[in-house]
């Protein structure tokens, strides 16, 4: 059906034209956004916060994509007018703000008196003068723009294996637990995963290091006979009959569908050229272990007749993290994941299989950094307690806290605001609770003990901790990054980035120290938006243990915090009061004094729960949300709230609106119910 029989998408249509050919006149009647206020914002690096990543993404300042073509900045420039008072318009947010007339914590982004000022007063001054009609024209283009109207998606058309589907794949195709691609380079993390496509190349080690696996693992595969039942007839030598069926066979497991004509014919070729069968099989499987065809797998392809195998590919990766089962090939082959009722089953299907939780927990050692804190270390004399089994107890916390969640179907908000942990005798003595009779059992946490969730949790307030203390920084910055998914710039070339040093002459609270981020014009922009959220969690010191006091101990005369001891003097302690009043910018009611109350600011805040969606269809989609995803990302997250925020549910919505995107979504205000159409495409 197109749009001229459609008639709720002709009349979609129509009013995108009536509202483009508004917006075509304005601008040749009104001075030119693109060349005239763009500039003077891009220059000010307002784009750095106002994005739907940024750590303004709350705001209703949203710049659309970098590379927007004129019409999307002019209707960008139009959409302003929500920022201006049209009776006062030099008490207009859009003026004030960017200019530290008005509290912003983005700071002075450009001076009052500049001819950049000016710029922004005649654009302002223009907007105040729309009509109502002109002004709802305006916005309703914005809103179009902003669901992802006419945005194209960016799936890639083949993924690599990461290195778990590689040993996951070879598992279950092999029968093989040796794990080769322990040994490969390392993946690197790209928007907080190891598994996006921006960094699938292939590498010459990795190259090298696929074709000596293969060898190894395809005279494994035969060795001491076909112990895996590989090979579909048992003679001595494989007759043409027998190498038919096992290229067919084999082949379709391994590449994850059905061999081409000419595939079939070129592997029955290199079979035959040996006449011992376990020779024959192991050239084979040793040159499909090195083909594209094994390493990438599909996920977006143009052919009808393979969409159902790169569906069934994306659904096992995904879900599993390995390659289809026998069933889901079925699935594919009888065209059942063509339908919803048919992916659905699938999908739950997987979801109850065992390795749906290995997959899981895959996912969440990634998305909370699990790696981080098995390479980090702490002052030994300042914590004895922690060891690498403290750290390897931390991380077997947050990944059963984390699976409980899911696979009991609770409301996974509770990550934030659950008043227990699961704890060994090693976390029992940290967090200053009775040890459980059985190792990472659940135990409460005291009602005054001001811990709650994930970030009560010594994973958490360790790994984003320095050597010797706490860190309000890097706190501040992982719940923006992993929690909200905003993303905060790196600090210009050339700061320095080191605290003064603590002396005992002048003794200093981490919040005391770093007053200068709030002072120094270049520092301010960015550490008011994640220190204040580090503050409020600075009664937890660098390994997860309370305090009520900063303890500074001073040895050797005054010569500073952490110098060398002075022969025969004792060491000086110095306690500081802490004022962990914190804040969250740009959230709404987000004062908080404690992990467990910065907790319950998360779970209830419209752009956490988002934030989870996002992190789990960056994992699985293997890149970044665009503003095509927008209408997907949106009833994922809708579906999510509906369902109590029961994590399996929000898994399930995700899979069938990737596969069945929707035409249209309402969105929900607190003006009315609108309806924003969709552009994207299904694959």
């Amino acid at each position: 059906m197109d749009c001229c029989t459609n008639p709720v998408r002709t009349r979609l249509f129509r009013r995108i034209a009536s509202i483009g050919l508004f917006v075509s006149t304005l601008v040749a009647q009104t001075p030119n956004f693109a060349t005239g206020l763009y500039p003077v914002l891009e220059q000010a690096k307002c784009r750095i916060c106002h994005t739907s990543e940024g750590v303004a993404s709350a705001t209703r300042l949203q710049f659309p994509e970098a590379d927007a073509n004129a019409a999307k900045l002019a209707s960008f420039g139009n959409s302003l007018v929500n920022l201006v008072d049209r009776e006062h318009p030099e008490a207009s947010l859009l003026l004030r703000k960017p200019t530290g007339a008005a509290p912003h914590a983005g700071g002075e982004r450009i001076k009052r008196g500049s001819p950049e000022e000016a710029t922004l007063k005649g654009w302002v001054t223009q907007l105040s003068k729309f009509s109502g009609t002109d002004l709802a024209n305006a916005l309703r283009y914005r809103e179009f723009e902003n669901r992802g109207l006419g945005a194209k998606s960016q799936d890639a058309e083949l993924r690599r294996l990461t290195h778990s589907q590689y040993n996951h794949t070879l598992r279950d195709l092999l029968g093989d637990q040796s794990n080769p691609a322990n040994q490969f380079p390392p993946e690197d993390f790209i928007n907080g995963f190891r598994n996006q496509t921006q960094g699938q190349s292939l590498s010459p080690l990795l190259i090298e290091a696929y074709s000596t696996s293969a060898e190894k693992l395809a005279r494994s595969a035969f060795r001491g006979g076909d112990t895996h039942a590989l090979i579909p007839c048992k003679t001595a030598a494989a007759n043409g009959a027998c190498r038919s069926k096992f290229v067919k066979d084999f082949g379709l497991r391994a590449f994850r569908r059905p061999l081409d004509a000419g595939e079939q014919k070129r592997y029955e070729g290199l079979m035959a050229r040996e006449t011992d069968t376990l020779k024959a099989a192991q050239l084979v499987v040793e040159a499909m272990l090195q083909s594209p065809n094994f390493l990438f797998r599909l996920d977006v392809v143009a052919d009808p007749k393979m969409k159902p195998w790169a569906a069934a590919n994306r659904l096992a990766y995904s879900l599993v993290d390995t390659m289809p089962d026998a069933e889901l090939f079925a699935a594919a082959a009888k065209g059942d994941l063509s339908t919803r009722a048919g992916l659905e089953k699938q999908t739950r299907r997987l979801l109850a299989d065992a390795r749906a939780r290995e997959a899981l927990n895959e996912f969440t050692a990634q998305w909370l950094r699990f790696d981080r804190l098995t390479t980090s270390s702490k002052d030994r004399r300042k914590y004895p307690l922690y060891t690498r089994d403290t750290a390897s107890s931390m991380i077997e916390e947050a990944r059963t806290f984390v699976s409980d969640l899911v696979w009991n179907n609770g409301n996974f908000m509770t990550l934030f605001t659950a008043d227990y942990g699961y704890v060994n005798p090693d976390l029992a003595t940290i967090y200053g609770v009775k040890a459980p009779a059985r190792d990472f059992d659940r135990v409460p946490f005291p009602s005054n003990s001001e811990r709650a969730g994930i970030l009560g949790q010594g994973l958490f307030l360790t790994l984003t901790a320095k050597p010797d203390d706490s860190s309000p920084t890097a706190r501040g910055l992982f719940v923006r990054t992993q929690f909200l998914c905003q993303q905060v710039p790196d600090p210009p070339p050339g700061v320095n980035t080191n605290l003064a040093a603590v002396s005992e002459a002048k003794p200093q609270t981490n919040r005391d120290r770093m007053s200068e981020h709030a002072s120094n014009p270049t520092c301010a922009s960015c550490h008011k938006l994640i220190d204040p959220i580090g503050f409020g969690m600075e009664k937890f010191d660098a390994i997860g243990a309370r305090r009520d006091q900063l303890s500074l101990e001073f040895r050797g005369g005054g010569r500073g915090a952490g110098a060398g001891p002075g022969r025969g003097m004792a060491p000086r302690i110095v306690k500081l009061d802490l004022n962990t009043n914190g804040e969250v910018a740009g959230l709404p009611d987000a004062n908080f004094s404690s992990p467990a109350q910065l907790g319950g600011v998360l779970a209830k805040t419209p752009q956490c729960q988002e934030c989870v969606v996002k992190q789990y269809f960056r994992y699985t989609a293997g890149r970044l949300e665009t503003l095509a995803d927008r209408p997907v990302i949106l009833k994922a997250v809708q579906d999510f709230r509906n369902s109590q925020f029961k994590f399996q549910e929000m898994i399930v919505s995700l899979t069938l609106l990737r596969e069945f995107p929707p035409t249209s979504i309402a969105i929900t205000k607190p003006e009315g119910t609108t309806h924003v159409a969709s552009n994207y495409k299904p694959r």
